[in-house]
């Protein structure tokens, strides 16, 4: 059994989609993660949804049994603030991330205000441990 979330792999353009993006910070920050995950997955990024750029794609199931797609990671240039979608639980990782320079966190998505504030070398690490988890 198959039910579609409202954030699915879309046609969209990526880079038609960053240039739209009204605020000049989020749109070079988009840019820049845009290049930083490009590199560090080797895939082809998607617009998933509305607003979200992401890499990979797995299937999996809930518990009630309904399959749905997901990609392995991801990021949405908001309006308030950058949001990264990782597939690990990201309140786990205290030590890395109080290495990373300000930011907030929820279970997969870390929200930063501006990339120049953290250490991009932590953000890789986040952004490539996302893609080494194992899916059917």
């Amino acid at each position: 059994m198959k039910e579609t979330l409202v954030n699915t792999e879309t046609d969209k353009d990526v880079n038609e989609f960053i240039e739209n993006i009204s605020n000049g910070v989020r749109k070079a920050d988009a840019k820049q993660l845009l290049e930083l995950m490009n590199s560090i997955t080797g895939l082809e990024p998607k617009i998933w949804g509305k607003s979200i750029i992401a890499y990979g794609k797995y299937k999996y199931k809930r518990k009630n049994g309904k399959e749905f797609e997901w990609f392995n990671v991801g990021f949405s240039p908001g309006k308030a603030h950058m949001t990264l979608y990782v597939m690990y639980d990201l309140r786990e990782e205290g030590e890395m991330l109080s290495k990373l320079g300000p930011h907030k966190t929820g279970a997969g998505c870390l929200y930063i205000k501006r990339l120049e504030q953290v250490d991009e070398d932590v953000l890789k690490e986040v952004i490539s441990k996302s893609g080494k988890w194992e899916r059917d």
